[in-house]
């Protein structure tokens, strides 16, 4: 056989195997593509959209704070003559604290009484001469009209007189008395910065420091700042637990007595505040408390699983299957809670919802 005859067979051997290669794979790709078209879509499971209430409750830290509490500083400046309390004294309403003296105000007393009886002795002489040209003047020709004017012009300018030395008198009085210091209301001494023989003044006149500090301990406010997404949910009359780290075994209760009505602009928050009634003084003003807020849902709303929902780097959606087809509704998400979840948007009661969502269920796909 010539070398052209060789290669002629060789070439035709080789298109022959080629054509029977093709031929096997092209029928097993119609067998992979009928096999594919023959399977069913897999059932995905789904429920009927329905609304409801979610109730959460929000945990954060709060503040125990006295419910009343007062810095004490002498009104005069003047010296500390006694101490009748403590730290740690428990005190009443108009108990005596504290007595102090200063002896420029006993001498300004003193001279605002003797100003008192000096223009009380000059007002009793005009009245005296008034009364006698009045009944002077009853005789005819005695007394003329214009000197029983004077006269009573005169008694009269007296006799304010008399009134405005008497007002300094009580005036100085008055400030005698602030040389007593008394308790405001019923409660704690928690601070005492003073002894006897202490300068003391005003804030910042004589007196860096109070002379004390005063807290109502039986009665305490909880204050706990609640997050701008949770105010909606707040209740006027609901009541908290909480509990502190020195009494991690109690669980102790409050309720909210008082709303902010407005945010903190630090911390985009609102202010309330619990009634905390502590006859036995366990808890202490300062204390940190760990607080459980109760957030009851106001109004209903749809509510589903949080599987049903998607969150996806652009969207948060669930899918509704309508005719037999997925279609992906944009929703915002509400409170969360065991499972379920809150969510807002084109929607309505009786939908059906996919349980189990997935961005593998294409918008517009057909859903079995």
């Amino acid at each position: 056989m010539s070398l052209t005859a060789a290669l002629v067979l060789q070439a035709m051997v080789t298109v022959t195997l080629l054509s029977a290669c093709s031929s096997s794979d092209g029928e097993a790709e119609k067998k992979d593509s009928s096999k594919a078209a023959a399977t069913p879509i897999a059932p995905a499971e789904t429920f009927p959209l329905a609304k409801g209430r979610l109730s959460t409750a929000l945990y954060t830290p709060g503040e125990l704070i006295a419910y009343q509490q007062v810095d004490l500083y002498a009104k005069e400046n003047s010296f500390v003559k006694k101490l009748y309390v403590d730290v740690g004294s428990e005190v009443h309403e108009g108990q005596l604290l504290a007595s102090l003296e200063a002896p420029e105000l006993a001498t300004q007393l003193a001279s605002a009484q003797s100003r008192v009886k000096s223009q009380e002795a000059i007002y009793i002489a005009s009245k005296a001469n008034y009364e006698r040209l009045v009944e002077t003047s009853k005789t005819p020709g005695t007394i003329s009209q214009n000197d029983i004017d004077q006269a009573d012009a005169r008694q009269k300018s007296d006799y304010a007189q008399l009134e405005a030395a008497k007002s300094a008198y009580n005036q100085v009085a008055e400030t005698l008395k602030y040389l007593e210091i008394k308790a405001p209301f019923n409660g704690v001494i928690s601070a005492r910065n003073v002894n006897p023989g202490a300068y003391v003044g005003p804030s910042g006149k004589g007196s860096e420091f109070p002379l004390f500090t005063l807290q109502e301990q039986r009665h305490l406010r909880l204050v706990v700042s609640v997050p701008e997404a949770y105010t909606g949910y707040l209740n006027g009359q609901d009541e908290v637990k909480f509990t502190v780290k020195a009494l991690p075994n109690e669980v102790f209760h409050g309720k909210i007595k008082r709303l902010a009505g407005a945010l903190d602009n630090r911390l985009r928050a609102e202010r309330i505040e619990m009634d905390v009634i502590n006859n036995d003084k366990k808890l202490l003003p300062g204390m940190v408390a760990e607080v459980n807020v109760p957030l009851p849902a106001r109004d209903s709303t749809f509510v589903v699983p949080a599987s049903a929902v998607v969150n996806s780097t652009e969207r948060v959606f669930v899918i509704r299957v309508a005719d037999g087809k997925a279609q992906w509704v944009d929703v915002k998400q509400g409170r969360s809670d065991k499972g379920r979840m809150e969510i807002y948007g084109d929607l309505h009661e009786g939908d059906t919802i996919l349980t189990i969502a997935s961005e593998e269920h294409r918008d517009g796909a057909p859903v079995k």
